[in-house]
């Protein structure tokens, strides 16, 4: 029989492990199906900061019209800083205010992800492996005055001045005379600020993936066809094919042959983001349409979160596709500003080398030859191959080293010779 003093030390291991699991319920608690106000996002992004403070990083990259912080949280063993090859993934929600599914999807991703850290092997591993960085609202002025249960009005579409924030960047083939608005102006630093190599922003209205470009030079017809198209082909057949209902294709009145479509040729459009992102930051963006109505009742949220759960990690792990390095000189320094192309690729956008030296480049399964060219440096051209990487959350990793170009001075007068070998006398 038990003595009294070991049911005591029984007693108090028993409320010291009761004490753990609350602990443990009360940081990886659920998150409700709600549509969260704007306080109680910056809340709930702030608590699960808190509570997960080693992988996490919140902070405000801007303001909208009306001084709301627009809140961005980052993901990955050094959240607070790039790393050299560690991706930058980042996912945008609620551009459009009253279209709000993406904000709540995203805050759910957030979630999922941070509670699923050391527990799910391939959350742990991608986590590990990429910084992800989450803005769930672009548009809270709009979203503050939309209309909940409005499937096709437009109310609290546009931010406070009544601007429609994606027609608000510039433009690669038409001028695009609108100012910046503040929300544009503090997204487009961010990007400045980051090496981001793969997107998404999160619509609702339509159920399809849109791919660039969403306007092009060939009379906005959309046929036109670039080499990075088999690229964003696939990104968006990963997402559609990963939804159980996008890949259908003939969702809402439309009809997308397995639910992607590129943007000119669905409807064409002047500053929008996603062409802004891939021709300026030379990163890869999709836009997601993923539901019917733009602002569904909340009823909806659990089935449009289990639908796109999987969808939504699986496109941030395409970002360990293709190739990856740095370029250096032959001391082993970082080349800088250096300029890779990819011959015999019709059109395809060249990339530049950050301050690091860092290149990504999204790519398909191949062999690819690079021309390496940075100023003061003699070009460079290699081939590489490139296999299928994803599932080793890294993608294929080569480094291309260039020779500084050898000064020449001019030769002094006295040394050059007469054609019939006398010496020049000037």
């Amino acid at each position: 029989m038990p003595t009294p003093c070991a049911l005591s030390w029984w007693l108090l291991l028993g409320l010291m492990l009761c004490q753990q699991v609350l602990k443990g319920q009360k940081q990886t608690g659920s998150l409700e199906f709600v549509y969260h106000s704007q306080q109680e996002l910056e809340s709930t992004l702030k608590r699960m900061n808190e509570e997960h403070s080693s992988i996490s990083y919140l902070h405000s990259i801007g303001e909208s019209v009306q001084g709301v912080p627009l809140w961005v949280i980052v993901i990955g063993l050094t959240p607070k800083a790039h790393q050299v090859g560690v991706p930058d993934f980042k996912y945008i929600g609620n551009i459009h205010g009253n279209e709000p599914v993406g904000r709540e999807l995203l805050l759910h991703l957030v979630h999922h992800l941070l509670t699923h850290y050391g527990q799910d092997p391939n959350i742990t591993a991608l986590i590990n492996s990429t910084r992800i960085h989450v803005l769930p609202a672009m548009n809270p002025d709009g979203f503050k005055v939309a209309v909940p249960g409005d499937c096709d009005g437009e109310q609290g579409r546009t931010n406070f001045h009544g601007v429609d924030l994606n027609r608000n960047f510039p433009d690669f083939f038409t001028k695009n005379p609108v100012p910046r608005e503040p929300e544009t102006q503090a997204v487009m630093t961010w990007f400045r600020s980051e090496n981001f190599v793969l997107s998404a922003v999160l619509h609702g209205g339509a159920m399809v993936v849109v791919y660039p470009y969403s306007n092009d030079e060939g009379g906005l017809t959309g046929e036109i066809q670039y080499a990075d198209e088999d690229v964003f082909q696939h990104l968006a057949k990963v997402y559609s094919f990963a939804h159980p209902e996008i890949q259908k294709g003939n969702l809402c009145g439309d009809t997308f042959p397995k639910g992607i479509v590129k943007g000119a040729k669905w409807y064409p459009i002047v500053g929008g983001l996603q062409d802004y992102n891939y021709i300026t930051g030379q990163c890869y963006e999709l836009t997601l349409e993923l539901s019917c109505c733009k602002y569904p009742e909340a009823s909806h949220l659990p089935e449009l979160w289990e639908n796109n759960r999987e969808a939504l990690i699986k496109l941030i792990v395409q970002i360990h596709g293709g190739l990856k390095g740095r370029v250096l000189d032959s001391a082993g320094k970082p080349v800088p500003e250096a300029v890779l192309q990819i011959l015999n690729r019709k059109d395809s956008l060249s990339h530049r080398t950050n301050a690091l030296g860092e290149f990504y480049k999204l790519l398909l399964p191949g062999n690819y030859t690079f021309q390496v060219e940075a100023k003061g440096f003699l070009p460079l051209s290699e081939t590489v191959q490139v296999t299928d990487s994803t599932d080793s959350y890294s993608a294929n990793v080569h480094g291309f080293v260039v020779i500084k170009k050898r000064k020449l001075y001019p030769r002094p007068w006295s040394s050059f010779a007469a054609p019939w070998g006398a010496p020049l006398h000037l």
